[in-house]
């Protein structure tokens, strides 16, 4: 007889797993009918707690998710979206900081951040080099990326989630061209190397398709003000910008409105991301689902230390345009659905 998992127990009390691993490790947050309907099949299975099972996610499996997490708080909001799967299923995360991709002459991650004891680990927004995924596969250590695409693939087959960011550049150029721009300012970070496909690369091509883009690199850290005002002159000036990050947009905002430009009637601005921030400065912005990234992919690693999740190897998500002042739109109006997955091996269904 096989063994008995988490799996076959949910499956014969017709629960998620979430919901068994609440009954037994946290039985106060599901109901007595529900609690009762668990413990029943598990007795019926023969099921038994205690230890370490590998053969599926349990009290105490421990998860390493590692980010440029003091570069990006979209990370952060990512992994949100992983602590409150995490909760569900009474799993451990550990988070470890990387350096920023942008910001390395040599980015491709070639030192896994995972400890001993750690049953999986995800990468997020930082490439992982050869020796990686080789250490990775040599270790039998379960291995999921989000936000991550190589320049030149290895044959590496890890599991990934994307959102799709030339479809989010295509959405602001839309936008923008439907309100009569014709040239556009795209503002984003430098990229010191070109071994991996960043996102602002995808969102410019995107962008490309229906305005004339002009690109302007600048330090995250710093004021964007003088820059942009230079690329503002002269009669074939952009009349729109295109931000890689709301903070991006929230500054060059500021500071372009302190030097009397007036948004948006000078100068529309369109942000990417949508936090708090874009919602309260007023920003037209491309919302990405980000606690969604991070659901996904805890899900797809859930189901590879479980030996259940081969057939699933990438996810991809969709972003959606939200128009706010900054373009001349009225107040947050969304063009839905900004949560379409598509997968290139199986139904969305089956990972969620």
């Amino acid at each position: 007889m096989s063994k008995v998992t988490i799996y076959t127990v949910a499956e014969k009390a017709g629960v998620s797993i979430s919901t068994v691993s609440l009954a037994i490790n946290a039985p106060h947050r599901v109901s007595d009918a529900t609690r009762a309907r668990v413990v029943a099949a598990a007795g019926a299975l023969g099921y038994r707690t205690g230890g370490r099972d590998r053969t599926g996610p349990t009290a105490g499996t421990r998860v390493a998710v590692a980010a440029p997490f003091s570069s990006y708080a979209t990370y952060f909001r990512r992994f949100s979206g992983m602590l409150v799967r995490a909760r569900e299923t009474a799993i451990d995360l550990t988070a470890h900081d990387l350096d920023s991709a942008a910001s390395a002459a040599a980015p491709l991650l070639d030192a896994l951040p995972a400890r001993r004891g750690i049953d999986g680990l995800i990468v997020m927004g930082v490439p992982l080099g050869s020796a990686a995924l080789r250490a990775s596969r040599e270790a039998a250590l379960p291995l999921v990326l989000i936000d991550v695409l190589r320049a030149r693939p290895v044959g590496d087959d890890v599991p990934v989630v994307l959102v799709d960011d030339e479809e989010g550049g295509r959405l602001a150029g839309a936008h923008l061209s439907e309100r009569g721009h014709e040239r556009v300012l795209f503002l984003g970070e430098p990229q010191r190397s070109e071994d991996y496909i960043s996102a602002g690369m995808l969102r410019i091509r995107g962008l490309s398709e229906h305005v004339d883009v002009e690109v302007v690199r600048c330090d995250p850290a710093a004021d964007p003000t003088p820059v942009l005002l230079d690329a503002l002159r002269g009669s074939r000036a952009p009349t729109a910008i295109v931000a890689n990050h709301d903070e991006f947009a929230a500054r060059a905002y500021r500071g372009l409105s302190a030097r009397g430009l007036s948004v948006p009637d000078d100068v529309a601005i369109v942000g990417y991301d949508d936090g708090p921030l874009a919602a309260g400065m007023g920003l037209t912005t491309i919302r990405q689902p980000l606690e969604e990234t991070g659901r996904a992919a805890l899900d797809l690693l859930l189901g590879a230390i479980a030996g259940t999740g081969a057939a699933v190897r990438r996810v991809d998500l969709v972003p959606s345009l939200v128009v706010r002042e900054s373009t001349g739109g009225r107040e947050a109006t969304p063009h839905e659905p900004h949560t379409l997955k598509r997968n290139s091996t199986t139904s969305p269904s089956t990972i969620v």
